[in-house]
Parts: C-alpha cells; sequence; structure tokens
C-alpha cells in the first residue's frame, strides 16, 4: 500500500503542504526553557491549542519531536501532557527533551484539551456519518503541526522524529507511514495486531477514534508500521499491557519486520517488550527513547 492509498483509506483529509498560520503566540522562559503556546489556523474555521518546548537560545536548527499525545480517557490534558505529563509517564517529556537540545510540539487534538468541550463519541459518529474519520482528523492535524516544525528558523526540517505512547503511538507511526518526511518514530504502549484483539474483544478498550471503515479488509496495523521502512523506527510494549498482549504483538511486528528486511533496513527496526509492565512507560523505555532521538543528533 502506499502513503497515498492509506490516507485515502482512513480519509485523512487534504490540506496544504506548509506551515499554519499562528494566531496567536506567548513564550515563558525559566531555566533554560522556552515554552511557547500557541494556536495555530487549521483552516476552514478551525483552530487548535499547540505547546512547543525548546531552549531558551536555540545555537543553530535542532532536531525537533512531533509529540503524540495520549488519550487515558483524560479529555482535559491535551497538549498540556508535554509540561504536566500523565499518570502513565515517568514525567514530562519537554523540559526534557529542551534541555537536550530539541524543539519539542504537542497539539490538542479533537476533543482532547481546549477542545474537550466536544465529546468524542458523537464526533466520531458524525464524521462516520459524512464519510470522514476521527483518525483522519487527528493525523490532519498532526500533519499541521509538522509543517509548523518543519518550517521554523530553529529546526532542522531533516530531523523530525513522532513519538507518543497509548493513542499518541498510533498516531505517531500511522503518521510516519503517510508522511515520508518524518525521520523516524518512537511509540510506547499501543502496537499489536487489531485482527487478533478482536478476536479477545481488547479491541473494545480502545476509543471511537481508532474506527477506520475497511481497514482490516485492505491491511493491518503490523503491516502500515512497515510502511515507516527504512527510516528507524522503537517499539516499546509491555507484556502485562491489555492493549498490548504478547501473541498481538508478535504478530504485528513480525509484519513489520518482513518490512524492514524487504527494505534490507532490519536493523533499523528496534523492539522492547517488558514482561512484568503493564500500560505505562518504564524507566527502561524512557532511555531507549531519549537514545533513539539522541541518534538524529
Amino acid at each position: 500500500m502506499t502513503p497515498a492509498a492509506l490516507r485515502a483509506l482512513i480519509r485523512v483529509p487534504a490540506r496544504p503542504q506548509s506551515a499554519p498560520p499562528v494566531l496567536e503566540r506567548s513564550v515563558v522562559v525559566a531555566d533554560g526553557v522556552a515554552v511557547e503556546t500557541l494556536r495555530l489556523d487549521l483552516g476552514q474555521g478551525r483552530s487548535a491549542r499547540a505547546v512547543l518546548t525548546r531552549p531558551e537560545a536555540p545555537d543553530g536548527r535542532l532536531p525537533a519531536v512531533l509529540y503524540c499525545h495520549a488519550h487515558g480517557a483524560r479529555y482535559g490534558i491535551g497538549a498540556a501532557e508535554l509540561l504536566d505529563g500523565r499518570p502513565s509517564l515517568l514525567g514530562p517529556w519537554g523540559p526534557l527533551l529542551a534541555g537536550r537540545g530539541f524543539v519539542t510540539l504537542c497539539l490538542d487534538m479533537p476533543t482532547f484539551g481546549d477542545s474537550a468541550h466536544e465529546k468524542e463519541d458523537p464526533l466520531s459518529k458524525a464524521l462516520l456519518w459524512q464519510g470522514k474519520t476521527l483518525m483522519g482528523e487527528m493525523l490532519a492535524d498532526l500533519l499541521a503541526g509538522f509543517d509548523h516544525l518543519a518550517a521554523r528558523g530553529d529546526v532542522d526540517a531533516t530531523r523530525i522524529a513522532a513519538f507518543g505512547l497509548s493513542m499518541g503511538a498510533t498516531h505517531a507511526y500511522l503518521l510516519a507511514a503517510i508522511e515520508p518526511r518524518i525521520a523516524r518514530v518512537a511509540h510506547l504502549c499501543c502496537f499489536a495486531d487489531l485482527a487478533t484483539l478482536i478476536a479477545s474483544g481488547a479491541h473494545d478498550l480502545h476509543g471511537h477514534y481508532m474506527t477506520i471503515p475497511g481497514l482490516l479488509a485492505q491491511t493491518s496495523f503490523g503491516r502500515i508500521a512497515g510502511m515507516v521502512a527504512p527510516r528507524p523506527q522503537l517499539v516499546c510494549t509491555g507484556d502485562r499491557d491489555p492493549l498490548t498482549p504478547p501473541d498481538a504483538v508478535d504478530i504485528a511486528f513480525a509484519e513489520c519486520l518482513a518490512a524492514y528486511r524487504a527494505a534490507g533496513a532490519e536493523a533499523a527496526l528496534l523492539g522492547l517488550a517488558e514482561p512484568d509492565t503493564g500500560h505505562v512507560e518504564t524507566p527502561t523505555m524512557r532511555a531507549a527513547v531519549l537514545d533513539f532521538l539522541e541518534a538524529m543528533r
């Protein structure tokens, strides 16, 4: 499957490949870290809050991370996860990455953060009835975020990674599959074969944003992640996570690995499975992600 075909399957709306206008911007600096709060114009009367962290005084063009926030039925968090973290994380990633010389951007997804007045279930249903998908709308917004990063004077557009946990993990590798400009992708706690989850009933733990009509008739999450090849990819899962049971992870990872082998890039696919871990980030995962991102420097 080509990126264009996957975009069509997910129903990602077309948008200009250019930086979205910035409607609002404020900057706060403390301890060498600058925090920008932005409002990006997404077009058609829509906008989104975004939070960006960076070194206070960038030295040239820096590597960047498009940070995809999680779900966890905590709709009020959204982009604030970059600064405040959440219970499933060891701590916030934004200040940490800024201290290591990265520019990192996180957008509120529809129904999250400043958009939490909208509700996921009714919005998802309405979009499906209109021939659209909530996943498609989310990925389009993330593409706008990528284009903002790529156009910044303090970012090296050839060194932008995607990263996230849970819902953010799914966003990260789907986004990398449809957007070849993403240099590498790391994801935590949400990579598994969907058909296997359906057979056990575990698919019902996912929100409606995951509903993509006809997906399994044409592809699978493992093959979609394989579309990222030959670009580097880090997959982190917990064996006790109900969303990543080992049997479902093994199938998805094998499909992904086959694509990397076909591309002659087997070494670029890294897997980390924590045997006694549930749906949470571990110190080993954090260290692996930091090493993975540092390789862009």
